[in-house]
């Protein structure tokens, strides 16, 4: 994400910003609320009488509007957000209008921002000067491809080899199917992590060092004991993201989800569940508040949850925002959506 104007008077103001990538519209599905004050520029019907000879068409010209926040949806699969609600500001004020926030797109957020989403906006931005991460998880006969993204693993393809295990011809018509599908899922990205079970992972570095040396060059190995989504999760809780992408959203949440489970395990140091942390808050014990997106974004609609995330932030707690579309966020939000790893055990 770019950032090019802050105007803000403590929490007060507008932010302008171009979301370069599918995780910076993930994240502006959770900074944009219902009440804010959008403006971009758009397409709108121009006044007058439309082309007699073709009055299907009509004609659109180029405007900026200031648009009112009514409802947001995240289309992931086409890539775009679309922001709803009435025009406040430019040609056919009352009326209402759909913003279709793409990649590239100049937007400007007018609000009361809350330290949270003033976090995620820091996140993003500074993640956009990060190499960004392909994960190939692979074993003898079988290979999948995993798009590291901020809302999660993104599964990209699978590759079998149809004729089970093999050697020689096989065995390399199979590297180089993963190889090509690789070329073009690691296009953009800087750093490839390939990870397995067993000897075969070194057996296809080999063999992409021989035919595509470039490739090979953004090559790191890891160790793991399966494949497919639970292999994606060995890398990341292994600390191999993080390697490369300094501090990742992911494998953080993994790493804090882990903790959480096991202190629930043993009885220690941990709350989940509203009233359980409300009670641990009460205390003073919260050490890391653990929400998922989809609970804050329905509490907030609620107006019900940002006095107490203040009342965290004011005991010294820190606050984490876990993705509902990973696996350590679906997790949480089958414990409610909310926990708190302790200071001490209450």
């Amino acid at each position: 994400m770019r950032v090019k104007k802050r105007i803000l008077k403590g929490r007060e103001g507008e932010i302008t910003l171009v979301p370069e990538t599918l995780d910076d519209l993930w994240h502006l599905k959770y900074i944009i609320e219902k009440g804010d004050l959008v403006f971009a520029l758009t397409k709108r019907k121009a006044d007058g009488v439309a082309d007699k000879l073709r009055p299907e068409k009509v004609e659109k010209k180029t405007v900026r509007l200031g648009v009112r926040v009514e409802e947001l949806e995240f289309h992931k699969f086409s890539n775009r957000l679309r922001v709803h609600g009435p025009i406040e500001h430019g040609m056919d004020a009352g009326h209402y209008h759909t913003f279709n926030v793409e990649e590239g797109l100049d937007l400007s957020i007018i609000k009361t921002w809350k330290k949270d989403q003033l976090e995620r906006i820091n996140e993003a931005e500074a993640s956009s000067k990060r190499p960004k991460v392909v994960i190939v998880a692979i074993e003898e006969g079988d290979a999948d491809i995993g798009l590291v993204r901020h809302y999660g693993i993104e599964v990209y393809s699978h590759i079998n080899q149809s004729s089970g295990k093999g050697e020689g011809t096989l065995r390399n018509v199979f590297f180089e199917e993963i190889a090509g599908q690789l070329l073009t899922a690691a296009s953009e990205s800087e750093a490839i992590v390939v990870a397995g079970p067993g000897f075969t992972k070194e057996d296809f570095l080999k063999y992409i060092q021989s035919k595509e040396p470039e490739l090979a060059s953004r090559v790191i190995t890891e160790d793991t004991s399966s494949i497919g989504m639970s292999g994606f999760q060995e890398v990341l809780r292994r600390g191999a993201v993080d390697r490369i992408m300094e501090e990742s959203r992911i494998a953080r949440e993994s790493r804090l989800m882990d903790e959480l489970l096991k202190q629930i395990a043993i009885d220690g140091k941990a709350a989940y569940g509203l009233d359980e942390v409300k009670i641990a808050l009460n205390y003073g014990s919260i050490e890391t508040l653990l929400v998922a997106d989809e609970m804050l974004r329905v509490e907030r609609e609620k107006g019900s949850i940002d006095s107490f995330l203040q009342e965290v932030e004011n005991a010294q707690g820190k606050l984490v925002v876990f993705s509902t579309i990973f696996e350590p966020g679906q997790k949480l939000l089958a414990l409610g959506g909310i926990a708190a790893l302790l200071r001490f055990k209450i």
